[in-house]
């Protein structure tokens, strides 16, 4: 089978999941090769760990001596590399399926659900590990507590962050199924929350009686989906208010997600475990990540959040935090989600004293001309939210303006961390 090959070759390599299986397979004695379209922190970390990455996407970047290639979602099938591999009959898979298959065997958790996966999966990974229950982890984030978003394990216990998009899901299978949480998302793919309540359907559905589903059986969105349900469903929000580094009520819900899985995976894990192990957890990139202050001393910090949800109570964790005024860059993430979810994102911005927004990251969307960020600024503007539409250098210019005692943050799932990471670099 694909995973008990000798040399790999990995294509879009420097994604977060991609880079993650990377480090998995070099971890277990295969030759790893890789190639992405740009360099990138990630690709940077794989060097630093042996990994050879090519920068740039062309067919001779496939070695002829390669017995199996992983791409990335991202990668057409009309990519270079793809094309090539195909010519010389080199077995692929996307990279679900090849997660897929080195979870087979193995007693695999899969973080599911809208929002906090990432910070779920960390912590569920770090309170195991410190446990002693050593497990392997792949995660959709680089965890500051490992330095990576792979973590190296000898159990036989795999914890994983498992996305709904496109059905990727239903390509594992866990013995212990965690969802944080559920909201309509990834709308270019569900036509509606319902859609997406189906593809969790099945994802429970297929949780074995011996297996457990660690979630929240008050929310709406997902207690109707448990009836069909073969393992025992466990309920996080009966654990305790664990104490954590970590800012907002979201965090104290992760918290409590990470503990009860945690508990199901290892029963005679204690409390003081637990709770000592998730006061320590440092979190991850892009996650209300501080960055440092600017040349003209503004506090810096960058988020990941692309669904008005997570925006809105990210804000609301940073409102409760700072005194001054708050500054938020905002990089919409696809048309699709922009349009469909236009009512939540207007009024996702109230805890903000002024916004700036990025062109809509397109990824591979057409612009059908129903939707901009100049649309997005003015519905933010009629709540009463000072919003402008700006270009990625202007909003650099006028967040460079800000002062003392104001903070700034770039949110959104594209490149808008890069101009949390210019401003600060101003100040070395």
């Amino acid at each position: 089978m694909g995973h008990k090959a000798n040399k790999i070759h990995f294509i879009g390599i420097g994604g977060i999941g991609m880079s993650a299986l990377a480090q998995y397979f070099k971890d277990h004695g295969t030759i790893v090769t890789g190639s992405d379209r740009d360099a990138s922190p990630v690709t940077e970390l794989l060097e630093k760990k042996g990994i050879e990455v090519t920068v740039g996407q062309k067919a001779e970047n496939v070695p002829l001596d390669a017995e199996v290639i992983v791409y990335s979602d991202s990668v057409p099938e009309d990519n270079p590399e793809r094309i090539r591999a195909r010519e010389l009959g080199i077995t692929q898979f996307s990279y679900f399926e090849m997660l897929g298959e080195v979870s087979k065997g193995k007693k695999t958790i899969a973080v599911a659900g809208t929002h906090g996966k990432t910070t779920t999966t960390g912590m569920l990974a770090k309170v195991l590990k410190d446990a002693g229950a050593s497990p392997t982890a792949v995660v959709g984030s680089i965890v500051k507590d490992f330095g990576s978003n792979y973590l190296h394990g000898d159990s036989n216990i795999f914890v994983v962050e498992a996305c709904e998009y496109k059905d990727h899901l239903l390509e594992m299978s866990p013995k212990v199924l965690v969802i944080t949480n559920l909201e309509w998302d990834h709308t270019d793919f569900f036509p509606s929350l319902s859609a997406l309540q189906e593809t969790f359907r099945k994802a429970i559905e297929k949780v074995p009686a011996d297996g457990a589903i660690v979630t929240n059986p008050n929310d709406k969105n997902i207690a109707s989906l448990l009836s069909d349900a073969r393992a025992k469903v466990i309920d996080y929000t009966k654990e305790q208010d664990y104490k954590l580094r970590l800012l907002g009520e979201f965090n104290v819900m992760n918290a409590r997600a990470a503990a009860a899985a945690a508990r199901v995976v290892l029963p005679i894990i204690s409390d003081v475990t637990i709770a000592s192990s998730l006061a320590e957890f440092q979190g991850t990139w892009r996650r209300f990540e501080y960055k440092g202050k600017t040349a003209r001393g503004a506090d810096v910090y960058d988020d990941y959040a692309h669904h008005p949800t997570a925006v809105r109570e990210t804000l609301k964790a940073l409102r409760a935090k700072v005194k001054g005024k708050i500054i938020v860059a905002f990089h919409p993430h696809l048309y699709s989600r922009t349009r469909d979810l236009l009512n939540e994102f207007a009024v996702a911005f109230s805890d903000a004293d002024k916004v700036l927004i990025a062109p809509i990251y397109a990824a591979r969307e057409v612009d059908d001309g129903s939707i901009s960020s100049e649309i997005l600024a003015e519905r933010i503007r009629a709540t009463g939210t000072e919003a402008t539409a700006l270009d990625f250098g202007a909003i650099e210019a006028e967040l460079a303006r800000t002062g003392l005692g104001d903070t700034i943050m770039t949110m959104g799932a594209g490149d808008i961390y890069k101009v949390a990471d210019a401003l600060v670099a101003q100040d070395k």
